[in-house]
């Protein structure tokens, strides 16, 4: 019988660096735990949405809302998990979504059509990002401090656009991105461009330079910075890219509901925060994955229509939204302790 090969030991016993699996393998392998785990637990949510109602929730309207609903906090969840991978904090993303929804659906605004809303609801989105990420990365102000200041602006900035009153949208091109026509193959609109959203974000995040930069100031910023990367300057991207994340989410929150208020995007920035947790991100920084972020949404809002399915209170929902959170960070410590 054949015995197996043993890896070479030098004098001390110990098996030489060369001889030992990239660190590289673990690390996927763990990813690949997480994604099947996560992939896991959503499959238990289906489960027990199809038993418990299984007219309702098995029906194509509904898992085509909860998709479209999974849309517009994905898309703001996808620019926060940059922003956590480099060991940042956005909390003034709902805020953000709330601010460029009613400036884009002003009557000055909608004056200009369809292509007037788009463009305000994201250069509203980037221009908060940009006095996000000066006063961070060349203000040197701490990311909690700066983003929770921009929360209270733009929400009171919002509330003083609308003077509290609900905007309505007048435009028909916008208007018809909504209804069931619009739907390609099924596929609402909506959904097409959070998974055009995902896609570009996973492939900047694990297959560019900007991605691999925003891991390693996340991981050690000065080790970045000795490396030769502009640590200022890459912050300042990331919070640009997460201002252009909620321009987007704005808008598409303005085609699903037809109006902009001031109270849009109401505790986006936990729901995002908490779906990249559960998803993987490290909250410290360091690492990042697009992938467990977009589950961490999908989870989460399946949780939601389950609950308003079954008639269950809007407390139990956020207690058991906590106790995942919980239970994810765990896991990260667990997994930090032992890598």
């Amino acid at each position: 019988m054949t015995q197996p090969v043993s890896p070479p030991r030098d004098s001390t016993g110990k098996v030489p660096s060369a001889a030992r699996p990239p660190v590289w393998q673990g690390l996927s392998a763990r990813a690949d735990i997480r994604t099947l785990s996560l992939l896991g637990v959503l499959a238990v949510l289906l489960l027990i949405g199809g038993i418990t109602k299984p007219d309702e929730f098995l029906d194509t309207r509904n898992l085509q809302l909860v998709l479209t609903q999974a849309s517009v906090i994905g898309v703001v969840t996808v620019g926060m998990t940059f922003v956590i991978t480099s060991g940042g904090i956005d909390l003034s993303v709902g805020a953000i979504v709330a601010l460029a929804s009613v400036w884009a659906t002003t009557v000055a605004t909608q004056e200009y059509g369809f292509g007037g809303i788009l463009f305000t609801a994201v250069a509203v989105g980037v221009g908060c990002g940009l006095v996000n990420g000066l006063l961070i990365a060349y203000g040197g102000m701490v990311p909690f401090i700066a983003t929770l200041a921009m929360l209270a602006s733009a929400r009171g900035l919002a509330l003083q656009i609308t003077d509290g009153r609900t905007q309505i949208v007048t435009v028909d091109g916008v208007l018809d991105l909504g209804e069931r026509d619009a739907y390609v193959l099924g596929v609402p609109p909506l959904v097409l461009v959070f998974a055009v959203v995902t896609v570009i974000g996973w492939l900047v995040l694990n297959r560019t330079t900007f991605g691999r930069r925003t891991v390693a100031v996340g991981g050690n910023a000065e080790a970045a910075r000795l490396a030769g990367i502009d640590v200022r300057r890459q912050r300042l991207y990331l919070y640009l890219l997460s201002g252009l994340c909620c321009g987007i989410a704005a808008f598409l929150l303005i085609v699903l509901s037809g109006s902009g208020q001031n109270t849009n995007g109401n505790l986006y920035e936990l729901d995002a925060i908490a779906a990249a947790i559960i998803g993987g991100t490290l909250l410290s920084g360091g690492r990042g994955t697009i992938t467990g972020s977009v589950l961490g949404v999908l989870i989460f809002t399946t949780i939601t229509n389950i609950f308003a399915l079954n008639n269950l209170q809007s407390d139990v929902q956020q207690i058991a939204k906590g106790a995942i959170i919980v239970a994810a960070v765990l896991v990260q410590r667990r997994t930090a302790s032992t890598t």
